[in-house]
């Protein structure tokens, strides 16, 4: 009997959803949608270990759900979107994982740089990548350089906080090129310098941030240029991550009083 009742409830689940779907596509104002969605990745782990599979496994389902997230940002001209690929604090886990887990980003990044639909930019400190992982992945994005679609900054070997050291680092390096002593730097430094030499430099600050597996925080995801980001907290693992959760997002999103720290 319980068996039963489960296969009834899977059977009115995938009748309900598609209506359910179709309908809140259409209640999302598209007038309203961000320009810019920031996406941390999570959960891949957690979704393997309750497959009984292992990690690498569910990397490579989340790596899977990329392309879905990319095709609903082209359905609602969402013009740049941020992936958090791999983050700096990611690489003190075991030897094993993070050399699955660099190929299966190496793999991604290239598979999704063939399709030519989208402009890819990496973002992140690539110098704690091995050197031919970071020549494949630099390739692969320089030939996507053209393309007029949606702006994809995939963040490898990211974290916040090194974001921001190494801007001052560049920033205090291209006056000290020009002569300028430290006094000099402090007494012009404002908050747009240090942007300037941010690894976003150029884009938008995103809208929306996005993170899945239910955790609510950021832990160091575009630390500088969130500051006036909105935030919407999914509890469905990255690889489990629905056009309805994207559709949720964006409606939450619409409906919120953007006030920008007034």
């Amino acid at each position: 009997m319980a068996s039963f009742k489960r296969s009834i409830k899977k059977v009115v689940k995938a009748a309900v959803y598609p209506i359910y779907e179709r309908r809140l596509s259409e209640r999302v104002d598209r007038a309203k949608v961000p320009q810019h969605v920031g996406v941390i990745l999570d959960g891949n782990r957690r979704w393997a270990r309750n497959s009984g599979a292992e990690s690498e496994i569910g990397h490579a389902a989340g790596a899977r759900k990329i392309v879905e997230l990319l095709e609903w940002c082209e359905e609602f001209n969402i013009p740049h979107v941020t992936l958090w690929l791999l983050s700096t604090d990611n690489l003190s886990r075991s030897e094993r994982e993070v050399s699955l887990l660099l190929e299966i980003i190496d793999r991604t990044v290239g598979e999704l740089a063939v399709r030519q639909k989208w402009k890819m930019n990496l973002v992140g400190a690539l110098d704690v990548l091995p050197a031919d992982v970071q020549e494949r992945l630099t390739h692969a994005c320089e030939t996507t350089q053209d393309i007029a679609g949606v702006t994809v900054n995939v963040a490898i070997g990211y974290g916040g906080r090194r974001e921001i050291a190494d801007a001052v680092k560049s920033l205090l390096t291209e006056h000290a090129t020009q002569g300028k002593s430290l006094i000099e730097v402090a007494e012009m430094l404002t908050p747009d310098h240090i942007a300037e030499h941010l690894y976003t430099k150029g884009l938008p600050d995103p809208d929306l941030v996005i993170r899945t597996s239910g955790e609510q925080r950021l832990g160091g995801f575009l630390l500088w240029q969130s500051v006036h980001s909105e935030f919407y907290f999914c509890e469905a693992y990255w690889p489990d991550f629905r056009r309805i959760d994207f559709l949720r997002a964006l409606r939450a999103f619409a409906q919120r009083s953007r006030r920008f720290g007034t």
